[in-house]
């Protein structure tokens, strides 16, 4: 899933590519992505776009005040064109759920980008709105990460009686880290994924503030500039444990382990991580703390 780093890439590249152009028109080839109906996404026709901003895994062009919103779910993603197929969508056919063609000011080839989703589950969702916080899922979200301060932090941190991997990934307390920004920074944090948030002290609370920031901004600063098409190859070569299971930590050579649940997994180091300790799968045991 494309998470805050990625999100912020797509941003600062479409502010790039797609501010200043006017949006020739806007096809749905899948319906279901669609979560609203007013306005309709013929308004954004003739409409110039102005702004480009992210709100926690959400992404905000701001089309001369209406809002085409998206997120990109598990498996989405944008691919962008520098000239626009004219070959026509064809409707719950293939990858692509939405195109918008743009047109310059200055003239020459439309270009623009669609929106793709691989997969079988559809979770990708696109909205056109007067106000981003109309939308619930945006209205609903925590701070931004990058933007909280430690005193923040800590008492969002320790008032949270929950695995301290999942108050991470909870949007509604902290917006835009999932599961595999969370496991970089437990790594790196050098904790457990299953601690108890409530139960960490002052001092290892301001490593995981620290370790959070320098993970996402390195991984923001990492994704800046790149075009769209390289940025989930960019996110890939920086995980040090998320996607290495079975391969060794680069901080002291122990093998990175996994536990799967029924629809993710999550990786870590038991050296660096748990004290050794092997985290039991879920589906067969009890987890080890």
């Amino acid at each position: 899933m494309p998470e805050l780093p990625e999100v912020e890439g797509l941003a600062r590249f479409l502010r790039a590519e797609a501010v200043g152009s006017v949006v020739a028109t806007v096809t749905m080839a899948s319906i279901a992505a669609l979560k609203t109906v007013d306005p309709p996404v013929t308004a954004l026709a003739g409409l110039s776009v102005t702004g480009a901003a992210r709100h926690g895994k959400f992404i905000d062009l701001d089309v001369d005040g209406l809002h085409l919103v998206f997120h990109l779910g598990k498996a989405g993603w944008l691919r962008w064109y520098d000239s626009i197929p004219a070959t026509p969508l064809r409707p719950g056919k293939g990858p692509i759920a939405m195109r918008v063609r743009l047109d310059s000011i200055e003239g020459g080839e439309p270009y623009g980008f669609d929106l793709t989703e691989a997969g079988t589950k559809r979770r990708l969702a696109v909205y056109v709105v007067r106000n981003p916080r109309d939308i619930p899922a945006i209205a609903a979200l925590g701070p931004d990460p990058l933007a909280m301060a430690l005193p923040e932090f800590d008492g969002l941190v320790r008032s949270s009686h929950a695995q301290i991997k999942g108050v991470l990934r909870d949007q509604n307390l902290i917006a835009g880290v999932g599961n595999a920004y969370s496991d970089e920074i437990l790594h790196a944090a050098k904790l457990s994924p299953f601690a108890m948030a409530d139960t960490l002290d002052a001092d290892a609370v301001r490593n995981l503030f620290d370790r959070m920031h320098e993970i996402l901004a390195g991984a923001v600063a990492a994704a800046d500039g790149k075009p769209a098409k390289a940025l989930k190859d960019a996110k890939r070569s920086g995980m040090r444990v998320h996607g290495r299971a079975g391969e060794p930590c680069p901080v002291c050579g122990d093998t990175v382990r996994e536990v799967s649940f029924a629809d993710s997994a999550l990786q870590y180091c038991p050296t660096c991580q748990t004290r050794g300790k092997i985290l039991a799968d879920r589906r067969t045991s009890k987890f080890l703390k």
